[in-house]
């Protein structure tokens, strides 16, 4: 059997998958070396909230197989990241923010020679007591971002009103993305002052406006590939850039090709996680469970910059009504700076943390009337008729098209039998004090366009060739999904 001509099956799954399993397919640190190839492992700070007074490197410097450093006077453009609120720095200094909060660059002939003499650096330092939590932040009026306020109706006066009334808070935590393939970028110098960036990304163009931001050079002299990543998941949608712009600025100081690729350690302690959100509720509701008004606090753990914490922090607002109608609602959102890894986008991006809260409620609701939480939600659900409001807008003033949870959800439950599954589950419960089940049918509404309207389009060019075959080039990125057997 010839295993190097893959069948038509398997093109039609994922046009990678027969590579993939072979062990053949390529990513950054399976690339060939160019001659004269060295590599960058981070100094990184071992302290959070705490002025840097010295840094001492002279034990690094002597340490075997190292050619140097990069520190912030090494930067020829702007010392900070062109990101959308220009608020982080390439290297942190003096202001050290974060356990981890890259200080600068040991370069040296081997990755392994590398990370060990960056563990050398010496620190003078003052140390002040770092924010950990946003609860924290908030009471020393620590914010990366203004706050946010969606309201509709009268919130207060419909809590007021309420027959019954509940309020609770609920903490989510955060999440590490994990993907197989840590952080990684390969710089190359190019003739004539341009540059080849070989970056483990899902964003490539904004990769090629740091690292033009960073080398003080015009885009076009950028050219950014990324063939595949080893997963993302929202990791490398933003903060895959700052390997390319720590690789890039250590090639030009030496002039010569540079390698970054994080341990998992360091990635761990590097990089940003899905948002923890602490929330803080209040629910008003009639004895069917219908929600008459809700008042929500929503505090974001953002860290120590802004990086994606604002449309992150919007749609968990965006989704904090989930698939119900809320007549009466008031919502803040405080968006918190905290001495912690910036925070960064993950997938469902806000979403989750919005749903959560939502959920909780409902949970809470029925709980509190000794009813089934189905129909707290199916009393609650979009378009479900009251007189004469259709109840089918959003918040944020979006008409609730196309509508089939109802039918949906009841269909299902009697498909499921859930009614019976969930008694035997009561029944179970009274009977066992050490494992619980539980069961639930919760439904989704799910905002899938980018809350940066921009962002909201795509165009690709396609060529086709005298002899038949055809190149597509796209936007997309391929991190495991199969996106270019889609396209």
């Amino acid at each position: 059997m010839n295993t190097n001509a893959p069948t038509a099956s398997t093109h039609r799954f994922h046009e990678s998958a027969t590579a993939q399993v072979q062990g053949r397919a390529s990513y950054i640190d399976d690339l060939p070396l160019v001659e004269g190839t060295l590599h960058a492992a981070p100094l990184m700070s071992p302290l959070a909230n705490a002025q840097l007074i010295a840094m001492d490197l002279e034990a690094v410097l002597a340490a075997p197989g190292v050619v140097g450093t990069v520190t912030a006077p090494d930067i020829p453009g702007d010392p900070l990241l062109a990101t959308f609120v220009h608020d982080e720095p390439i290297f942190a200094g003096p202001q050290l923010m974060h356990v981890g909060q890259v200080m600068g660059l040991v370069v040296g002939h081997s990755h392994t020679q590398a990370r060990q003499a960056g563990r050398l650096m010496r620190l003078q330092t003052k140390n002040g007591t770092p924010l950990l939590h946003a609860r924290e932040a908030l009471q020393a009026g620590s914010f990366v971002l203004p706050k946010v306020t969606v309201q509709r109706g009268d919130a207060a006066q419909a809590l007021a009103h309420a027959p019954h009334r509940l309020q609770g808070s609920l903490e989510i935590g955060g999440q590490e993305h994990f993907y197989l393939e840590s952080q990684i970028a390969y710089a190359i110098p190019q003739d004539n002052g341009h540059w080849l960036i070989h970056s483990g990304t899902q964003h490539p163009g904004e990769v090629q406006h740091w690292v033009a931001h960073a080398l003080h050079i015009p885009l076009s002299q950028v050219r950014v590939v990324c063939r595949r990543m080893g997963g993302g998941f929202g990791g490398k949608e933003t903060q895959a850039g700052h390997l390319a712009v720590w690789a890039a600025l250590a090639a030009h100081k030496f002039g010569r090709p540079v390698k970054m690729r994080l341990d998992r350690g360091d990635d761990i302690l590097i990089t940003g996680k899905r948002h923890p959100f602490s929330h803080d509720w209040e629910v008003g509701f009639d004895a069917r469970g219908r929600v008459l008004g809700l008042d929500s606090m929503q505090l974001v753990h953002c860290g120590h910059s802004a990086d994606l914490s604002g449309p992150v922090a919007d749609r968990a607002i965006f989704h904090t009504d989930n698939a119900y109608f809320l007549s009466d609602l008031h919502i803040t959102s405080h968006r918190c700076k905290t001495h912690t890894q910036s925070h960064t986008a993950f997938r469902g991006f806000g979403g989750p943390q919005g749903v959560l809260l939502i959920e909780t409620v409902m949970g809470d609701i029925a709980r509190h009337l000794g009813v089934d939480a189905l129909d707290v939600r199916l009393a609650n659900l979009y378009g479900v008729a009251d007189g004469e409001n259709k109840r089918d807008t959003t918040p944020y003033g979006m008409k609730v098209e196309d509508n089939i949870l109802h039918p949906l959800m009841t269909q299902l439950a009697e498909r499921c039998d859930y009614r019976a599954r969930r008694q035997a589950i009561t029944d179970w419960n009274a009977q066992h004090s050490v494992i619980k089940k539980g069961l639930a049918l919760t439904p989704v509404k799910f905002g899938i366009s980018f809350t940066a309207t921009q962002f909201n389009q795509a165009g690709a060019v396609v060529s086709v060739y005298t002899d038949g075959s055809v190149r597509v080039n796209h936007g997309g990125t391929e991190m495991g999904q199969g996106l270019h057997t889609k396209v």
